[in-house]
């Protein structure tokens, strides 16, 4: 189908995240060759690219004699399965010292396996974490690559070309052995529900909680923007109060049915947290959110049969939606805290010995949790000392301490209001909880110990160790 000629990287999967990454890749001066399960693929891309470094071939024997040594693939692919069925493949065609990357969102436990597999035939494999959507793919995305600091040197320079650039440089960094890269990517996508989901309960108590219009809401979003809670997904829900549907002139926002979808890596994220003993209610809030959406028919049905109070909006609202602002804040942090907490634990347990202020550095660009916010993060685990909890660093500790008035009274006129607000509660309940010197557990403790002789330690007597009484 194409000369045989070398080119620097094979890129597998033509989907639009595939074709945007070879384009980019392309123009940054790297040559590509392309391979899709659907041959058509491949003809229809080199169709439309004639002018360009592009090769493939249908044949997967022939796309890897294309490439220059050692071989650099790059998997833009379903995960699961199909990831596996395209190794084992490529095992056969690929020599000691070649690479294959999977660039989905693949389960960073795969990713290991899949990396103590092909390290034990010669070969490496990267998991790749990429953030940033289709226009991130094509324009710069936020990477976060995991495997052997041998094949990231030899795949860096691409990496580097195509990724965001910031102040702080590219948006890409070795974030450390076999799972790290996938695992960090699992973390910013719960980071993104819970921060999604800030923004809605925001956006339904300025609606049904202070009656403001869309366009109303665009320009608050807009306006909070230009300060410290700056951020692509405050940006884009502007935009989305913005535009009006061409049919009917309504708000389009308003006409899309209140069922939220998830690929599964908000899941993932609680999922790991349980698995390693971590607090994130505020990402787990955010993923029941979207649960509790689907259930569309029986909230309709129980919004008939369960009635809340009666909505009345307050008299000075400006005062209420200067207070969302700083509970929005507040609440971002916290999850960003929760989010960094479970990547700092999974760091030690596994031994990736992750850079905290590096992560947040490759997240100031091109992936979807991009803000003003990362800064402050970044300073915080720059530091000698680094906090063990974000909400630990003197900075952010002393934002979290001025905001909580605003944050609790939001969260009790949503309350009083009965409009749900579950990752801000979630969030501040975090902050409470961690800040409170002594929680009712020892209450809990003693009941496991009356019912199921489970022990408990003594405040009075701690040399004693773990005893047992009879209630």
């Amino acid at each position: 189908m194409s000369e045989q000629k070398q080119f620097h990287i094979g890129l597998i999967g033509l989907g639009v995240m595939g074709r945007n990454l070879a384009l980019n890749m392309e123009d940054k001066g790297f040559p590509v060759a392309v391979w899709n399960r659907r041959s058509e693929a491949i003809t229809e891309f080199l169709s439309q690219n004639r002018d360009r470094r592009f090769g493939g071939d249908p044949e997967m024997a022939r796309f890897v004699a294309m490439l220059e040594r050692p071989r650099r693939i790059l998997l833009m692919i379903k995960a699961g399965d199909p990831v596996d069925q395209v190794i084992e493949r490529l095992i056969l065609l690929l020599e000691p010292g070649d690479i294959i990357m999977d660039g989905g969102n693949s389960w960073f436990e795969d990713t290991r396996r899949r990396e103590r597999t092909l390290r034990d035939k010669g070969l490496h494999f990267v998991g790749v974490g990429i953030s940033g959507g289709e226009e991130g793919a094509r324009l710069g995305p936020s990477m976060m690559p995991g495997g052997s600091r041998e094949s990231y040197a030899e795949v860096s320079a691409v990496f580097e070309a195509i990724t965001a650039q910031t102040e702080a440089g590219a948006c890409v960094t070795h974030v450390g052995p076999d799972g790290a890269g996938h695992f960090v990517k699992m973390v910013h996508n719960g980071i993104e529900y819970a921060d999604m989901q800030l923004l809605a309960e925001v956006y339904d108590l300025m609606g049904r909680g202070l009656g403001l219009a869309e366009s109303e809401m665009a320009e608050q979003f807009e306006q909070w923007n230009q300060g410290p809670m700056e951020s692509f997904l405050v940006e884009l829900t502007a935009q989305v109060m913005k535009t009006v549907d061409g049919d009917s002139g309504l708000p389009l926002v308003s006409l899309v049915v209140d069922k939220a979808g998830q690929k599964g890596t908000g899941r993932w994220t609680v999922q790991a947290a349980l698995e390693q003993a971590v607090a994130v209610p505020g990402i787990a809030a955010a993923v029941d959110a979207r649960l509790l959406s689907s259930l569309k028919e029986q909230r309709m049905s129980a919004s008939r049969l369960l009635q809340g109070p009666t909505l009345k909006p307050p008299a000075e609202r400006e005062y209420l939606l200067a207070d969302l602002h700083g509970a929005i804040y507040a609440s971002r942090i916290t999850a960003y805290a929760q989010g960094l907490d479970l990547i700092q634990s999974a760091s030690e347990r596994y031994e990736w010995s992750i850079d905290l202020a590096e992560i947040a550095r490759i997240w100031k660009g091109g992936c979807i949790i991009r803000a003003r916010l990362l800064d402050p993060i970044r300073d915080a685990y720059a530091k000698e000392q680094k906090p063990r909890n974000l909400m630990l660093d003197p900075a952010l500790g002393s934002e979290l301490q001025g905001l909580q008035g605003a944050w609790r009274r939001v969260i009790g006129f949503a309350t009083i209001a009965g409009i749900p607000v579950p990752v801000l509660s979630a969030c501040l309940n975090y902050f409470d909880s961690y800040r409170t010197e002594r929680l009712p557990q020892n209450l809990t403790q003693a009941q496991r110990d009356a019912f199921g002789a489970h022990t408990y330690e003594r405040l009075d007597h701690p040399e004693w160790g773990f005893v047992h009484s009879e209630w």
